[in-house]
């Protein structure tokens, strides 16, 4: 085989390495995963870990296991009341965050994407029960597993009204991830802003009946 020949194939060589080290697999059992595959919860760790449905089903969202098997449906919610005053007395120094009921902390803790990935806001959320009393839907929100995902940037980027979605909480973390990915200079640049609007209207599509 000629130098040229050689550099060929070692080279598509690599690239099939490459391809076949990106494959997932199960961390519970090493089965490899369809793109499309269930996630777990790890509560305590806060941690998210890729399953096949064989190991998924062994989990539910009970109590007690070390493991809770994140659900697949997605809620939108055109008519959730949730006013600016309120919004800003949450504190959230940008206009996106997540929230979700810790159970090993037994309170909701509140997330909101950015460059450097998923930040906690530490502030108490004194109003969380006055948003559960003027939004009942979020009494069945799962703890550990579903979040309440929250976008209010507005006209300015794209959005004429406020979205507020009950959905899986690997969503949120896939949202994290896009943002930190994608993010450029101090604006974010198009591309992030552009994923961001694919990402709200997938959500959209995806979600079964809308929660009044």
């Amino acid at each position: 085989m000629s130098a040229g020949g050689l550099a060929s194939a070692l080279s598509a060589l690599g690239q099939f390495a490459a391809k076949r080290r990106r494959v997932e697999v199960c961390e519970l059992c090493a089965t490899e995963l369809a793109e499309d595959h269930p996630h777990l919860v790890d509560p305590k760790a806060r941690k998210l870990l890729c399953a096949c449905l064989a190991c998924a089903l062994l989990f539910g969202s009970q109590a007690g296991s070390k493991y809770k098997r994140v659900p697949r449906r997605i809620r939108f919610m055109p008519g959730f009341r949730l006013t600016d005053a309120e919004w800003a007395g949450l504190m959230i120094p940008i206009n996106m965050a997540f929230f979700f009921k810790s159970s090993p902390e037994a309170r909701v803790v509140a997330q909101y994407p950015s460059p450097a990935g998923a930040t906690e806001s530490q502030l108490p959320l004194d109003t969380w029960s006055d948003l559960v009393a003027a939004n009942p839907a979020l009494a069945e929100m799962e703890a550990d597993v579903e979040a309440l995902l929250v976008n209010r940037l507005g006209p300015a980027r794209g959005y004429s009204d406020p979205e507020y979605y009950l959905l899986p909480i690997d969503e949120c973390y896939k949202l994290v991830w896009m943002i930190r990915s994608h993010w450029q200079g101090l604006s974010g640049g198009a591309e992030v802003w552009k994923k961001l609007e694919s990402f709200f209207a997938d959500l959209k599509a995806r979600s079964g009946v809308p929660y009044a």
